[in-house]
């Protein structure tokens, strides 16, 4: 067991696209979609301590509570550890559509078995804490398919910077499937090698051939999330903006980090209670 605190980083989840295909008897939809992730990210550190313990700190902290039912706690009992100290720091928004409860849990059960010397669960195990569980494990862009325990991995993505932009307004992901009218739509279309050149084509190819069918949903039940798509779409050099997951979160794409930094200084002077970051889309 290690004794110095180990740390894992919790990178936000992108949906790419989401097409919704199906619904299965028990009530869970059935997905395909294209994930990558940011290095935007919320941070778990792990260490010995007393009994099992949670520490909450960062600048989005507020909005949980380190209770039983937390997911960086259920995914430490999920290990079978004691006497642990976690602490994560947030920093991405809670209910954003970006994984934050995902993520956070998948960077515990990394950081877990470097501290305990556990293997990782299985992608059954991981799915009882959640559906993004499995993928954020992995941690790394993919093809997600069922109800999120079917991973394929991508060819080599061109390198691409991204602003996130959330109105500080939270996006209940039940209330939005709930609001689902269409729930047996295509599935995504091959990608293409050569749509993976650059990042103009990577995002044409996703702007012609991809949507997010949680789109018309979220919008209902929030509708300043069109007033985030415009604000978005209308940076300069935006190669592609779109909502991420069920809402609120939506992200702009950027062949370059300068773009990617014009873009985050102007929308930040435009709406200063908005919650926006820049980062890296991690392709490794």
């Amino acid at each position: 067991m290690a004794t110095e605190p180990i740390r894992e980083p919790a990178p936000a989840k992108l949906n790419l696209c989401l097409h919704v295909t199906g619904r299965r008897a028990d009530g869970y939809h059935l997905l395909d979609s294209l994930v990558v992730f940011a290095d935007v990210a919320d941070r778990i550190e792990v260490s010995a301590g007393a009994g099992l313990s949670l520490h909450l700190a960062g600048p989005e902290a507020a909005g949980l509570q380190a209770e039983p039912d937390n997911l960086v706690l259920r995914a430490a009992r999920l290990m079978g550890v004691t006497d642990v100290a976690i602490r994560l720091e947030k920093h991405l928004p809670v209910a954003s559509g970006i994984g934050g409860g995902s993520t956070d849990a998948a960077a515990t059960l990394r950081a877990l078995t470097r501290h305990a010397g556990k293997p990782l669960p299985a992608v059954q195990d991981a799915l009882r804490l959640g559906a993004d569980v499995p993928v954020c494990l992995v941690g790394r862009p993919v093809r997600m398919s069922g109800i999120g325990e079917t991973l394929a991995g991508l060819p080599p993505l061109p390198p691409m910077w991204v602003v996130l932009v959330n109105p500080r307004v939270a996006v209940s992901t039940p209330q939005v499937f709930a609001a689902l009218t269409a729930r047996d739509n295509p599935p995504l279309p091959d990608l293409p090698a050569a749509a993976v050149s650059s990042a103009q084509g990577f995002t044409d190819w996703l702007a012609t051939h991809t949507r997010n069918d949680l789109v018309p949903p979220a919008v209902a039940v929030a509708p300043i999330l069109i007033d985030v798509q415009q604000a978005l779409a209308g940076t300069p050099n935006c190669l592609l903006a779109r909502m991420s997951g069920s809402g609120g979160t939506h992200f702009g794409l950027y062949a370059t980090v300068k773009a990617a930094d014009t873009a985050a200084r102007q929308l930040a002077a435009r709406h200063p209670d908005w919650w926006i970051s820049k980062g890296r889309i991690l392709d490794a």
